[in-house]
């Protein structure tokens, strides 16, 4: 992208992303907000590797899958500031192995806390909280981001003509 305007076709193409991580995170057969959370969705956390629009399309379908999955307003926001985090740094990755692990240590790092927070809300025992739940949400995170999002991405490179 030359200049900071979204084309049409990149506009339509942020929306169809968001589109499809909301609906990917809400209807996934098995609760992504739960012990380790291994949301499907989080596969096209490396689309920003291959094209700048996929930034917004993320954003807002996390934000969206949040707004409408969760009830907690903090989660909205961090959670959806992780996604953000995550799809600028890996846009500036040489390579999909290396794109594939900001979203791990942004969610490990972000939603761990965020988490601990809301099971403890606060004195000592945040931090073995912490850690617990950082290690779980970024292992669900690494499942998706390697096992699903490499593939992911090594399929689109084969088919540059959807994107």
């Amino acid at each position: 992208m030359s200049n900071s305007r979204f084309t049409t076709r990149q506009m339509a193409t942020a929306g169809i992303i968001a589109g499809i991580y909301t609906v990917l995170t809400l209807v996934q057969p098995f609760p992504p907000y739960h012990g380790i959370q291994l949301r499907i969705a989080e596969a096209m956390t490396l689309l920003p590797f291959l094209f700048p629009e996929a930034i917004a399309g993320l954003t807002i379908g996390c934000f969206l899958a949040n707004l409408l999955g969760s009830p907690f307003m903090l989660d909205w926001v961090f959670g959806t500031l992780a996604t953000l985090l995550a799809a600028l740094w890996s846009r500036k990755m040489p390579n999909k192995w290396l794109a594939a692990l900001p979203p791990v240590i942004c969610n490990a790092v972000i939603v761990g806390a965020l988490i601990a927070y809301f099971t403890v809300l606060d004195g000592g025992a945040f931090w073995p909280a912490y850690g617990l739940n950082a290690l779980t949400v970024g292992l669900g995170e690494l499942i998706a981001c390697y096992a699903l999002g490499v593939p992911l991405v090594n399929w689109l490179s084969k088919h540059p003509k959807l994107f």
